[in-house]
Order: C-alpha cells, then structure tokens, then sequence
C-alpha cells in the first residue's frame, strides 16, 4: 500500500540538514502537585521520530503546559530535562520566547543544536488574539521577533490541533509550514478508521467524560462512520438513564454532579437511542460498589450502590462483537479499573481488542494507560495522543491548525526541496 496522499506538506518535501527549523510540540503533561515532577512520558515519546529526523538541524522546541490559573501552569524547563533524558542529546534551555537574548541563542546554533524555549503560554500574545485573527498574530512580537530567524516551521503538536494559537498558527502565510512525523501518523490513521474500507467498523465509548463520548457518537452514527457503538463506565451509564433504566441515585447524581448540561446531554442520549434504534449497545449486566454484588440492567440498582464495572454477559457480547469486527476505535475504560475488583470488564475488553485482527486504534489517558499496564500497547494498530482533539477531529469538526498547514502548502507549493 503506498503512502497516502495529504493535502499537506510533510517533512519529506523537504531537505532540512542544516536549516533552523522551529519544531511546535506538544509536551503538555501532568505534575505532581506535591513534587512537581512531571507525571508520564508518552507525549515525549511521540515527538522523537520528528526530532530524530531533524538530527542535522538547528532544532527550536516551544510547547506549552497547562494554561494560566491552574496550579500546573509552569515553566518548560524540566519538559527540556525530560526530553533530554528520553532522546539521549543535549538541550538548551532558555527562559524566554523572542528577547535579545533568546534570539541571539537561536542566531548562534550550530547544526544539530536543540535549544528549548519557555512556556509559550506564558505570552498573552499565545491565548488572548482571537483565533480567526491570523493579522493580529503576524503582528505580534511572537511572530515578527521569531519569523526571521527559521528557514521551516514543523508543527508535530497533535493535541492542539483544534486550537487556533500563534505559537500553532501565526507563522503559516509567512513560511512554509510542515505537519511533523506525530501529526502525519495521527491524520492517516486516524482517516483510516473515518473513511476506510474496513467492516463492520465498532466505536467502544466509555469513561467518565460523558459530554465528548455523546457528541462523538452521535457524529460516528449520523454520518454512518461506524455501524455501532459499544458503551460502559459512565457513557454507558447515561445511555442506560436515557433509556429508561433505574440506575439508582449515586449514578445519577455523579452524571449531575459533573455535567452542568446534564439534561440536555441525556436528551441527546435519548435522540440517538431512538434515531438510530439497536446501534447502541449498552451493558447488560454490571457489578456494584461497595457490595460487590453482580446484578442484571433488568433489575433496579440501589441508591446507595456505585455501578463499577460491566458484567460477565457483557463481557462476553462485547468480547464476540469485538472478534468479528473489521475496525475498532476504542475510548475509556469499562468501569472503576484503577481498582483490582472493579478491573475485570476493562481487562477483558481490551484483552479482546488486543486479539481482534481488525484495524485497532485506541485513545484517552486512561485507555493507553491501561494497555500499557496490560502489556498490550504494542497489539494496537495506532495509539492517538490526542484528548479534546482527536474528538474534534473523529466528530469532523474544523481543525485550526490542519486548516493553517493547508493553506501554508497553497501559498508555497512548489518550493518543496528549494524548488
């Protein structure tokens, strides 16, 4: 199978040996608020394909953590170590974006050089200009301090793809820029499962993050991406209340508790359930918390009981679903796996997508979190970094910054390679 046509540039267009190269990551990640330390390395890990092929560059790092207010809101200096210690070559870092002096250190690299640059959410220039106002961005002192001193901007920053941020747009109409090796893996497989020929194609939405599970299910069966969607943990959950089923009050009032728009999102559930009658498989059977006790969805949960996992005929529904299935999309676990009792559902689920021969992607913190615990990371086809984004993108919503790179290859078509 050839390589897929994109609409654009990659970093094979063009010969970077040599050039400054401004390489846009995201390395956005959790901190232990006691420690401070970073927690988890697998957005490091998906950017070193593209920093490997920039080894005979003079390669720029700018990322972001977190935004301002929040309590991890802090300087990239210990992403830069991090980093450091992952690809095994120096970095530089510098705690400025464009002064004199972080632009006299880019001007003085030497080829194979990294420097990193601080946070750039750090400049109301990063969050404040309105996204559809690209003028403003190539007036502002990210751009026209920075902008001169690359020949290529690489934007490997998958997670954000659904912003519209100077650091992540800015430079686009100015200088060709390039999707990174993270960004054009995403895009294809990601087209793959959208668009390929792969069949019967299954969605399993679960989780606790009810409001993107509903919005992605509802895009997947009105534009008939997928032929059905398994659901579990809280997604399943609010399907379960909307169609009629008790699901006893602390499951209810955890759906309240965490949706402020709860009413309508049942609403929604309501709507797919009905529009597209049999697509949503929801679990038949599920185990309870504190009790332990494994009851049928026929029967009324107690108020006082958490529903914690699937149960052992979903398992199995869900297990023969998954082993004839053509293509699989896979997002958040079935129940409370974090502990042992509750884990059963999760494992087995991801056991089954694990030994399906079908096209697997997964996605979600908590899903590559599990199969890498599981041992399993290996056994998917395609494990997408992306959270808010890779919904944005599965629900064909617009995406700022693939929209940007494609306007960048219209403008400079035909310089690919010096051209």
């Amino acid at each position: 199978m050839g390589k897929p046509s994109l609409d654009f540039f990659t970093m094979d267009d063009f010969d970077l040996e040599g050039k400054t190269v401004y390489l846009r990551l995201d390395i956005n990640s959790p901190i232990n608020p006691i420690t401070n330390e970073i927690i988890g390395v697998s957005r490091f890990l998906s950017h070193t394909e593209t920093i490997s092929m920039l080894r005979h560059s003079k390669v720029v790092l700018i990322g972001h953590q977190s935004r301002p207010g929040k309590d991890d809101f802090t300087s990239m200096e210990d992403h830069s170590r991090q980093l450091q210690r992952i690809i095994g070559r120096k970095i530089t870092f510098v705690d400025e974006m464009f002064s004199s002096s972080a632009r006299k250190a880019i001007s003085s690299m030497s080829e194979g050089e990294i420097i990193m640059l601080e946070n750039s959410r750090f400049y109301s220039e990063e969050t404040d200009i309105p996204g559809e106002d690209i003028e403003r961005m190539e007036q502002s002192n990210i751009v026209r301090r920075l902008e001169p001193l690359f020949d290529y901007f690489v934007i490997d920053a998958f997670p954000a793809i659904h912003r519209s941020q100077t650091s992540l747009v800015g430079f686009h109409r100015l200088k060709p820029n390039i999707a990174g090796k993270l960004v054009e893996r995403e895009v294809i497989m990601l087209d793959r499962f959208r668009f390929g020929r792969e069949n019967p194609k299954i969605a399993v939405l679960a989780g606790s993050k009810i409001d993107d599970s509903i919005k992605v299910s509802k895009s997947f069966l009105d534009s008939g991406t997928v032929n059905s969607i398994l659901t579990g943990g809280v997604v399943g959950n609010a399907f379960l209340w909307a169609s009629g089923k008790d699901i006893g009050k602390r499951n209810r009032d955890f759906i309240i508790k965490n949706n402020r728009n709860h009413e309508k999102l049942v609403e929604i559930c309501r709507e797919i359930l009905k529009e597209h009658s049999g697509k949503i498989i929801m679990p038949r059977d599920a185990v309870l918390s504190p009790s332990g006790r494994r009851v049928s969805m026929n029967e009324d949960i107690p108020d006082n009981e958490t529903i914690a996992d699937i149960g052992l005929d979903t398992i199995a529904q869900y297990s023969e679903i998954l082993e004839s299935a053509g293509a699989i999309f896979m997002n958040g676990p079935m129940g409370i796996y974090e502990i042992p009792e509750y884990s059963v559902g999760t494992r087995e689920v991801l056991t089954a997508l694990a030994s399906s021969d079908a096209l697997k992607i997964a996605g979600g913190g908590h899903t590559l979190s599990a199969l890498e615990h599981l041992g399993l990371i290996k056994r998917v086809d395609h494990a997408s970094t992306g959270g808010g984004a890779l919904i944005s993108y599965l629900s064909g919503e617009p995406m700022p910054v693939l929209e940007a790179l494609r306007e960048s290859k219209r403008i400079f078509k035909g310089k690919e390679n010096g051209n």
